[in-house]
């Protein structure tokens, strides 16, 4: 019996070591199914990321890089808690991960056998019959001052099409990531015959040097006649970091006629020691069917539909934490999650109990990072029934132990009457929705979302 025993222990050991396929990993096995799920969305042609990060070449020659940065987690980045909750298009690398993509590097990098291994290729979604998608840009950069201070703008990006369609999806892609802080753009559509548009306004005007009763004419949005043409609000929006959102078929996008706008009320640029341009623009996707269900948004806390609680000021040289509290009034279904703060903000949880008293966990975010604000999709679209209570908590840090404290030596922080300015404070969750329908919850988010 004794000599069974440690026979079967033997074969176990054996066993253990042929199984550890990853003590030489390649490549091609290994480390290339790591890097294109969590790292090419962005590092890829027309993504956010410096560089590309698509097949051997690429990867191999930023191995040190990658190694390290995935090491110390700053890369690739994810505030959310995985531990808490889980969305789609998830980037977190397990521990084992982590080892795997450190002993390739170390191991010199080895290929594999890359034969039947396609490069790296952003999914697109079935797209207009000219190509997969449209660019929108602007004939002049934006030209932002090095003064160190925060700069508005409003702007307008004329879209020219051969005929009506429907608009899916739009992504916004900033040209200059360090300091485009926020933009949000609505959609302008001209009738037919109409329009009249003279195409000789400004293509954007600086906040401070508009007169707010000629941005609209100055900027050639309105008709021939004087008269406002349709807007649809919200089209897309964007923060640091954030990815644009996808929604099963049917469920938003929105009708675009062959002379359209989009009309950016508000693009801010953070502060800059030295003059520069910015060339953001946007990527259009299209489909062949009208959406039947319009999405909608709701944002709680700062210039929302329920306060901060306490008043939202932060005094210098401490740590507080602010509350927002909302009951639902609908049963509805949440497409996507957005926690907004700024720079000393520390921790977000955001959960919501239902009337029988079960918690519906949100977020929760233990280290604030101003410069990854994401669109948050749940797996499924989330149902948070009527009468529900959405509760938030945030912590702000504003101590000099703090180093994204703007301020040295501290000075006292708050929101000023919804001021946008970074060096302010901001405290708001943003849910975007459509109004709950039975299978709701079975419905994928995100790029599953596709079929």
């Amino acid at each position: 019996m004794f000599y069974r025993v440690i026979g079967i222990f033997a074969i176990l050991i054996l066993l253990g070591a042929c199984g550890n396929k990853n003590e030489q990993p390649d490549f091609a096995n290994d480390i290339a199914p790591l890097i294109y799920k969590n790292c090419s969305k962005c590092h890829s042609d027309g993504a956010g990321g410096p560089f590309n990060l698509t097949n051997y070449q690429e990867i191999a020659s930023k191995g040190n890089l990658i190694s390290y940065v995935t090491e110390n987690r700053i890369m690739p980045p994810w505030p959310a808690d995985p531990e808490y909750t889980h969305f789609s298009g998830e980037t977190v690398l397990s521990r084992d991960e982590i080892e795997l993509i450190k002993t390739w590097v170390k191991n010199g990098m080895p290929s594999g056998d890359t034969s039947s291994l396609e490069p790296y290729k952003r999914p697109e979604r079935k797209m207009f019959p000219k190509g997969p998608s449209m660019l929108v840009k602007l004939p002049t950069p934006f030209r932002i001052k090095g003064n160190n201070t925060d700069h508005f703008f409003v702007a307008r990006f004329p879209i020219t099409l051969d005929h009506d369609t429907f608009l899916e999806a739009v992504e916004f892609i900033p040209s200059q990531k360090r300091l485009v802080h926020h933009m949000n753009a609505h959609l302008i559509t001209y009738d037919e015959g109409k329009s009249n548009q003279k195409k000789t306004g400004k293509y954007w005007i600086r906040q401070d040097q508009a007169e707010s009763v000629r941005i609209h004419q100055d900027l050639d949005l309105l008709y021939e006649d004087g008269s406002y043409p349709p807007m649809t609000p919200s089209v897309c929006n964007y923060l640091p970091g954030s990815q644009f959102s996808y929604y099963p078929h049917g469920i938003g996008g929105y009708k675009l006629k062959k002379n359209s706008a989009f009309y950016l009320n508000d693009i801010h640029f953070g502060p800059s020691p030295v003059d520069v341009e910015d060339s953001s623009y946007f990527r259009l996707y299209f489909t062949s069917k009208a959406p039947t269900r319009p999405v909608s948004e709701f944002q709680i806390g700062t210039l929302g539909i329920a306060p901060v609680t306490p008043e939202l000021v932060i005094p210098p040289n401490e740590i507080k934490t602010f509350h927002i509290k909302f009951t639902v009034p609908e049963d509805i279904s949440v497409l996507s999650l957005v926690p907004h703060m700024h720079l000393i903000g520390k921790k977000f949880l955001a959960y919501a109990l239902k009337p029988s008293g079960d918690t519906i966990r949100l977020i929760r975010i233990n280290n604030w990072d101003f410069r990854w604000q994401y669109f948050y999709q749940p797996p499924t679209m989330l149902l948070i029934p009527r009468g529900s209570t959405i509760y938030v908590e945030g912590v702000y840090d504003n101590t000099s132990s703090n180093p994204n404290n703007p301020f040295s030596p501290p000075r006292q922080i708050a929101d000023r009457d919804g001021s946008m300015k970074t060096t302010d404070e901001m405290f708001q969750l943003i849910i975007t929705y459509v109004p709950y329908q039975k299978g709701d919850e079975l419905k994928k988010l995100g790029i599953e979302a596709e079929e």
